[in-house]
C-alpha cells in the first residue's frame, strides 16, 4: 500500500527537487499536473521578459543589432539542439508548431524526388489533429495523396508522426521506425512536440532528418511560445522549404535581390521572428539544459511509474505503457465519466487534462511536478469517486 509519506519521502530523495524554485507558484495548494500542455512560468522568464521591453523602449529599432535579435532564431536553437541531441547549426526556433510541419513535410516532399503518379504522404488516423490537417490541405496545394495508416509503406514518399502518443503517452521506435520508413524509401517527419524537454533524444545517432516540435510543453517556454525545427546537416544545402522570407535571405538586406537561400538550418527561417516569445522559451530551454536531460527524463520515468502504480492501487484503467521505456511524460486513464471527473477535478484545485471521449491525462512535468502532487491526485480522484468530502 503506497501511503502518503511514501510520497514525501520521494520527494525529500529527488535530486531534482529544488528546481520547482526556479518558477512563479502563487498558490501552493493548486495541483497542476498539466504540464504537458502548458508549462508553467520560470522566474527567469519573467524577468528576461522585463530586460527585453526595457531593450525595446531604450533602444528601439537598434535593438536588432545592439541585443542580437537578428540571430535569436538560431542562437536559441543551438541552445535548445543538445536536448535533441543535436549540434550547432541544426536547429532553429522561430514559428508555430503548425508552420513548421507545413515547411517540413514539403521539403520531404521536394527531397523524396521524381516518380509517376501522386507523391503519398502516410499519417496515423489517430495522430495529433494538426499533423492530420497540414497533410490533408498540402494534399490540396500539390499532387499528393494521402494514406491513412502506417503498417504498409510501399509506395510512400514521406511519412509524419508523432514520437509520443499525445492520449496514451506510448513511445514509438524512434530508430526502428525511421529505418523502416527508409528501407522503404520513405523520410520522416517528426513531431516531438511531447518528447522535447522530457526524454533522451539522439537525432542525429537515430538516423533522423527532419523534425518539428513545440516549446510551451515541457520545456516551459510560455503559451504560444516558438516552435522549433530540426534539420540534419546531412541534407540541409539540399533542402527547399515552402515559405520563403528576409530572414532565410541569404543576404537579408540586399532588399533588391532575387530569393537565394541562407545555408543551413537558416534556409527554414522566414518572416520577423517574435522576439519576446523567443526570449520566453530560452529561459525554459536554459533551466532544462541546467538541470540535465538524463535527471529529467529518469525522474519523468520514475513519477509517471509512480502515477501508474497508484492508478492500479486506486483500481484505475490505464492505457499507458507500464514499460518505461515505451512511455512519455503523462500517463492516461480511461473513464466513461471522463469529462464530469475533470471537472470535479478542478473544482478541489487539482488541474489535470482530458481527451474526449474518455482519457484523463497526468502530465508529470518533471521540473515541477512533485510525487505528492501525483499522490493528492489521484487521491483525490478516489475521494470524488467515492464521494468522500473535499
Amino acid at each position: 500500500m503506497i501511503e502518503r509519506q511514501h510520497a514525501s519521502q520521494m520527494d525529500r530523495d529527488d535530486p531534482l527537487a529544488s528546481w520547482r524554485d526556479e518558477f512563479v507558484i502563487p498558490d501552493p495548494e493548486l495541483i497542476y499536473l498539466d504540464g504537458n500542455s502548458l508549462g508553467r512560468t520560470p522566474k527567469r522568464a519573467v524577468t528576461a521578459l522585463h530586460r527585453v521591453i526595457d531593450e525595446w523602449s531604450g533602444d528601439l529599432i537598434s535593438s536588432w543589432w545592439e541585443h542580437d535579435w537578428l540571430n535569436l532564431a538560431l542562437t536559441v536553437g543551438d541552445e535548445l539542439a543538445p536536448l535533441l541531441g543535436a549540434g550547432p547549426g541544426e536547429v532553429a526556433v522561430h514559428e508555430s508548431t503548425t508552420v513548421g510541419i507545413f515547411q517540413q513535410v514539403n521539403a520531404a516532399l521536394d527531397l523524396a524526388g521524381d516518380r509517376s503518379g501522386p507523391k503519398v504522404v502516410a499519417i496515423a488516423d489517430g495522430d495529433f489533429p494538426t499533423d492530420r490537417y497540414v497533410v490533408e490541405g498540402i494534399a490540396r496545394l500539390r499532387d499528393v495523396t494521402v494514406r491513412h495508416g502506417l503498417d504498409d509503406l510501399g509506395g510512400v514518399d514521406v511519412v509524419l508522426r508523432s514520437l509520443v502518443d499525445y492520449r496514451t503517452a506510448e513511445l514509438v521506435d524512434l530508430a526502428g521506425e525511421t529505418q523502416r520508413a527508409c528501407a522503404a524509401g520513405a523520410i520522416t517527419v517528426w513531431d516531438l512536440s511531447h518528447a522535447a524537454g522530457v526524454l533522451e533524444l539522439d537525432l542525429p545517432g537515430t538516423g533522423v532528418d527532419l523534425a518539428v516540435g513545440c516549446t510551451y510543453k515541457f520545456l516551459n517556454g510560455g503559451p504560444g511560445a516558438p516552435a522549433f525545427v530540426y534539420v540534419s546537416k546531412r541534407i540541409q544545402d539540399r533542402i527547399t522549404q515552402p515559405i520563403w522570407g528576409w530572414f532565410a535571405q541569404d543576404d537579408q538586406f540586399a532588399m533588391e535581390r532575387p530569393f537565394e537561400p541562407r545555408p543551413g538550418v537558416g534556409r527554414m527561417l522566414n518572416g520577423t521572428p517574435p522576439v519576446l516569445g523567443l526570449t520566453a522559451a530560452r529561459e525554459g530551454i536554459r533551466l532544462s539544459a541546467e538541470a540535465g536531460i538524463g535527471l529529467i527524463a529518469e525522474k519523468a520515468r520514475s513519477l509517471t511509474g509512480f502515477g501508474l502504480d497508484l492508478a492500479d492501487q486506486f483500481g484505475f484503467e490505464t492505457v499507458t505503457p507500464s514499460d518505461p521505456t515505451r512511455r512519455g511524460g503523462h500517463v492516461a486513464i480511461r473513464r466513461d465519466d471522463a469529462r464530469r471527473l475533470h471537472a470535479e477535478l478542478t473544482a478541489r484545485k487539482v488541474i489535470i487534462d482530458r481527451r474526449d471521449p474518455d482519457i484523463l491525462r497526468f502530465g508529470m512535468s518533471p521540473l515541477t511536478t512533485r510525487y505528492v502532487d501525483v499522490f493528492d491526485a489521484f487521491s483525490t480522484l478516489t475521494d470524488i469517486l467515492t464521494g468522500s468530502a473535499s
